[in-house]
């Protein structure tokens, strides 16, 4: 094990540079690994465009990322549906890598949350969220079926 220090950016904040698999895993400096997700925000539309993508990749830790990038910087009001989004990506994440406890932690939050949204009646952006939150909870159940639980 190498110590090294911590990865940093230009501004000094925390930024791994390491290689990530597609589950979000670190790997050893050095390998080849996913291609990372922009920090930036994208625009609704295009967030929920990249991110079925990445699911449809099986890459549920990357969409968490375009969905946590939305919610952060995304309005007040609208928390809610990107943070749950963002959460129901990591409960896939937790799935895939066996961890069942952790894959139904973030499944409850993330459905609670877009839940919560979906009875204020915010735009939705194309989502079905009722949808959503059946095709999710199957897809953490099992994760061995497949699907996109977002599109």
């Amino acid at each position: 094990m190498t110590n090294r220090p911590r990865d940093r950016d230009a501004d000094g904040r925390a930024h791994q540079s390491r290689p990530r698999d597609a589950l979000g895993r670190p790997l050893p400096y050095g390998s080849t690994g996913v291609e990372p997700i922009s920090e930036d925000p994208l625009p609704p539309l295009q967030t929920v465009d990249v991110a079925c993508g990445l699911l449809a990749a099986d890459r549920p830790f990357s969409a968490h990322e375009v969905f946590e990038a939305r919610w952060k910087a995304g309005p007040a009001a609208e928390r809610d549906l990107w943070q749950g989004l963002a959460q129901i990506c990591v409960a896939l994440t937790h799935a895939a890598r066996g961890n069942e406890a952790g894959a139904q932690r973030l499944l409850d939050r993330g459905v609670g949350r877009l839940a919560t949204y979906a009875s204020r009646g915010g735009p939705a952006y194309g989502l079905d969220l009722v949808r959503v939150i059946d095709r999710a909870e199957d897809a953490v159940r099992d994760p061995q079926c497949g699907g996109n639980p977002i599109s």
